[in-house]
């Protein structure tokens, strides 16, 4: 890279966004943005004013959150929970292909030409889009239309129906609400309205048949699980009864007749101890009081003797009359005598009687203890039975369970049974409508002013798109800054572009770069070659750059032009000059100055020719051109050889500026050895056209062969559009020193 190039470079920052850099790109492509941003209103306009007019309704349904209950009785299928997934999934359930088909149904939109596509007859664009799209389902894969069969037809054209019926309503929750409005656009009015109406109806109505089905699929169910309940409850308890009397287990006010036995032993036994723990007790109280020899007065037993007393009054009667005898008589009187064989005989009653209550106080011992004895063995034999029976009534408490369990299970099944047939004409839906739809007056579709101000919306969008599409799609190169941005040069010169008038065109007359710089000395375009002449002496202080050789990426760009234009305003300056055609392929310079020439640069390498001999001078600014005979073909590496070498050093010393006239660098080698050898380079490339990447491959093969480069020509610049590409660059000021020039 060389020094001027170096010092012309500026810093970059890609990562801020250059307002006025913005500006110039739409200031040069302003026509673009303004033909696209008018063609885009123009096509939303015309697609506004052949627009179907359209009609949009609506009906809403609201879920119900409160359900009424008039039994208390669970449904099969129970109620909507009032939360907000419950509220989506209907949304969804309104949006099924199902529910459309039944819509489709019920208002037989299958001989709806709006909906059914075969109904309708393709005129203009439609029949040609028609066509389009029966030509390639053709070419795919599957039965074509005239392999089906007319159910098949049949059921494919509903199937369409069903899609454009879909496509015509919305469904949406209304907010954070319950409410779900059902909107439906049609052609007609009248259809809009029925078929937002048709579907709230189709909706309530499949709510109450999958409850209804619900229901009947239960009582279905139901009925045949209670009769299989039923039967099996009988075979239960019959199983339980049969085993009860095998094993003798018969009931007794709730318990066996072996545990009722067990018991009322046990009572009375416990009463029999009682009574013989009683008598023992007498007993032992009357023996201990006759041991001690208490008198029988105090005997509890004596004293409740109903014969004692009777004796001890008796006895009471006869010791009175004994008394009064006594003081009476002497103790030998007859009746004192007779009153006391009465009192002894009394006694030996009272004895007696006294002997005879111990007697039968022992025998009711006796009888007490025999009767505890007694039912003690028979309550031994009836624990032994009840032992018995325990075993049995362990497996009978079982079968008792399962039956019960059975039994359980079957009146709940019959309850719920009898539940589901009370509630099957209860069944009311989930939801209800809250507005129906009415017939639309206006269209929803189109909207002029929407579409109108959609339309310069979109106007403007495509038309920034458009613009900045191209500036990216745009890989050429514009100003000097792109130059010094895109390959780190320096930026000699814009050579302006030569326009031609509209009668010359409509002629096919041309104009001749080199004669205009004869012509017009005085021009932009003329100066454009001095800045060159000027930039190549300035470059050259320290060495001299006297051969400098003119190249380009690719053809088209402009370097033949350069060099014979860039030679007669150096010859015109003063300065000794030549011009070499180093294009062996086209002889371009060879054929815009003398076409005819029969010897040339080759001859003189080869030694055939005299240097002085060949070359051709102008007459009318004194250049020297080296040219390339028209017939010449060498497979020879002659820009290699020795003898081009010795050419240049002979041409150094004979002219003030050596100008080599060679082919692109990137479609012939040839080129490659000449730069090599040259002062300095200088890289044609024309304004817009030049990619970038191939410009950059360019200077990459030179660079590669250890040329000077000095700088890149832009070629063929319109100075009046580069002037839109910002301020910072010079053809901005293009108007302002325009009048220093004759053009």
């Amino acid at each position: 890279m060389s020094e001027t190039a170096a010092s012309s470079q500026t810093p970059q920052n890609d990562d801020l966004i250059d307002l006025r850099e913005l500006i110039a790109v739409f200031r040069r492509r302003f026509w673009t943005l303004v033909a696209t941003g008018f063609l885009t209103f123009v096509v939303v306009v015309l697609f506004t004013l052949q627009a179907t007019p359209l009609y949009t309704v609506s009906s809403s349904v609201v879920l119900n959150v409160r359900q009424s209950q008039v039994v208390d009785i669970e449904a099969v299928l129970s109620g909507m929970p009032p939360d907000s997934a419950m509220v989506d999934t209907e949304v969804e359930v309104l949006r099924s292909r199902a529910l459309a088909e039944t819509v489709v149904d019920r208002l037989q939109l299958v001989n709806v030409p709006e909906f059914n596509s075969s109904l309708r007859e393709p005129s203009g664009l439609g029949a040609l889009i028609g066509g389009v799209k029966s030509f390639l389902r053709g070419f795919l894969p599957g039965p074509s239309a005239t392999s089906l069969t007319e159910e098949e037809a049949q059921q494919r054209i509903r199937e369409s129906v069903v899609s454009a019926l879909m496509e015509a309503r919305t469904m949406r929750r209304a907010g954070l609400t319950y409410v779900i409005e059902i909107s439906a656009t049609s052609e007609t009015p009248s259809l809009a309205r029925d078929i937002a109406n048709t579907y709230a109806d189709a909706y309530l109505t499949s709510q109450l048949e999958a409850k209804f089905e619900a229901t009947e699929r239960a009582n279905e169910w139901l009925n045949e699980r209670v009769e299989l309940l039923r039967e099996e409850v009988q075979a239960r308890e019959q199983a339980v009864a049969r085993f009860r009397d095998e094993a003798g287990l018969i009931n007794a006010e709730g318990a066996t007749v072996a545990e009722q036995q067990v018991a009322d032993l046990n009572s009375q036994l416990a009463i029999q101890r009682a009574e013989l723990s009683e008598a023992r007790a007498r007993l032992d109280a009357v023996r201990s009081q006759l041991e001690r020899g208490v008198a029988s007065d105090t005997i509890a037993e004596v004293l409740s003797s109903d014969v004692i007393r009777e004796l001890r009054r008796q006895q009471a009667e006869v010791a009175r009359r004994q008394a009064d005898l006594s003081g009476r008589y002497g103790p030998r009187h007859p009746e004192i005598l007779t009153v006391e064989r009465e009192l002894a005989d009394i006694n030996s009653q009272i004895d007696a009687e006294i002997d005879r209550i111990v007697a039968s106080l022992e025998n009711e011992v006796n009888v007490s203890a025999q009767r505890v004895r007694s039912l003690q063995g028979s309550l031994q034999a009836a624990r032994g039975e009840l032992s018995v029976n325990n075993s049995a009534i362990v497996q009978l408490r079982a079968l008792e369970r399962e039956a019960e369990a059975s039994r359980a299970l079957f009146e709940s099944f019959l309850n719920r049974f009898r539940q589901t047939n009370e509630t099957e004409g209860l069944t009311e839906a989930d939801a209800r409508v809250v507005a129906q739809a009415s017939t639309p007056q206006t269209p929803s579709s189109p909207n002029v002013m929407l579409n109108l101000a959609l339309g310069i919306v979109l106007a403007g969008i495509a038309g920034i798109g458009v613009v900045f599409a191209l500036e990216i799609l745009d890989s050429g190169i514009h100003t000097d800054a792109d130059i010094e941005k895109q390959f780190g040069l320096a930026h000699i010169a814009s050579v302006p572009r030569l326009k031609v008038g509209l009668a010359d065109r409509i002629s096919g007359k041309t104009i001749d770069p080199g004669e205009y710089v004869l012509a017009k000395p005085l021009s932009s375009f003329s100066e454009s070659f001095r800045t060159i002449r000027s930039a190549i002496r300035i470059s050259g202080i320290d060495n001299q750059n006297i051969v400098v050789a003119i190249t380009s990426a690719v053809p088209g760009d402009g370097k033949t032009t350069t060099a014979l234009c860039l030679g007669r305003v150096s010859a015109m300056a003063g300065s000794r000059s030549i011009v070499v055609d180093c294009d062996l392929r086209r002889r371009l310079l060879t054929e815009a100055l003398h076409p005819d020439a029969t010897e040339g640069l080759l001859e003189v390498l080869s030694g055939t020719a005299n240097l002085d001999d060949v070359i051709i001078s102008d007459a009318d600014t004194g250049l020297d051109v080296l040219p390339v005979a028209q017939t010449t073909f060498t497979p020879r590496d002659v820009f290699g050889s020795s003898a081009f070498e010795a050419l240049l050093d002979q041409l150094r010393q004979r002219y003030d500026q050596v100008i080599l006239d060679t082919a692109p660098v990137l479609a012939v080698a040839d080129t490659r050895a000449i730069v090599s050898r040259a002062d300095g380079v200088l890289v044609a490339v024309r304004w817009k056209k030049s990619s970038t990447g191939v410009v950059r491959k360019a200077i990459h093969e030179i660079e590669a062969s250890k040329a000077n480069i000095l700088g890149v020509v832009l070629n063929n610049v319109d100075l009046e559009a580069q002037a839109r590409y910002g301020y910072d660059q010079g053809g901005y000021y293009y108007r302002s020193y325009q009048k220093y020039y004759s053009d």
